[in-house]
């Protein structure tokens, strides 16, 4: 397929990798934003790639509440505290935290899932499709995708941003790092809602929080 400037631009800011790199990335992988991004971090060619490795042991911890019914802390870490005291990265961790109260992730990424979280998953979706009358031969495929939809769903990084659903989570932490220069991480978090848990009267804060953020 005909690669754009456009396509290329963008994949420059995901990745700060120079444009005649982002301009093969993109052609070898037919023009695929998500498999070039990672074609670059395989080559070595994404900076976010390069830092990546380095150890970030600083950083703050931000708490964010809202309306006394949602409250979050969140663990993200910088290489140096020069960073973490940079207002920048300041503002980053606080739509985090924002985005956590808002979204509701349940792990950070993909490889905190459980196995057997996974599997049952994967065999509810299998039963659901199969229910749905679909052949067999096709339900595996189907399943993988809808598994993948469900990583989505549940990770903080494969998230789409709250406060700009064109880009993930994942996606913005690897810009801030082309950015700032250092290697970020969000380590950990942990999410409170009142009454969570107990049988209650039917309420969305979650979705309260996201309508709230996006004016």
């Amino acid at each position: 397929m005909s690669i754009s400037a456009k396509m290329v631009k963008e994949l420059r800011e995901k990745t700060a990798a120079g444009m005649m790199d982002c301009k093969k990335a993109l052609t070898e992988t037919n023009g695929d934003m998500d498999k070039a991004v990672e074609y670059l971090r395989e080559k070595g060619l994404s900076k976010a790639a390069k830092k990546s490795g380095r150890i970030a042991s600083e950083g703050l911890v931000e708490s964010y509440i809202h309306g006394g019914r949602i409250g979050v802390l969140v663990e993200v870490n910088s290489e140096t505290d020069f960073v973490a005291k940079n207002e920048e990265f300041q503002t980053f961790v606080k739509d985090i935290a924002m985005h956590i109260a808002a979204e509701n992730p349940l792990y950070v990424k993909k490889d905190e899932v459980p196995e057997e979280v996974v599997e049952k998953e994967k065999d509810f979706l299998t039963k659901q499709a199969l229910a749905e009358g679909k052949p067999e031969k096709i339900v595996e495929k189907m399943v993988e995708g809808r598994i993948s939809k469900y990583y989505n769903e549940i990770c903080l990084l494969e998230q789409p941003f709250v406060k700009d659903p064109d880009k993930t989570v994942g996606e913005l932490l690897n810009e801030k790092v082309a950015k700032i220069g250092e290697n970020l991480s969000i380590r950990r978090f942990a999410r409170f809602e009142v009454g969570e848990g107990l049988e209650k009267k039917e309420e969305n804060f979650a979705e309260e929080v996201a309508n709230q953020i996006k004016k």
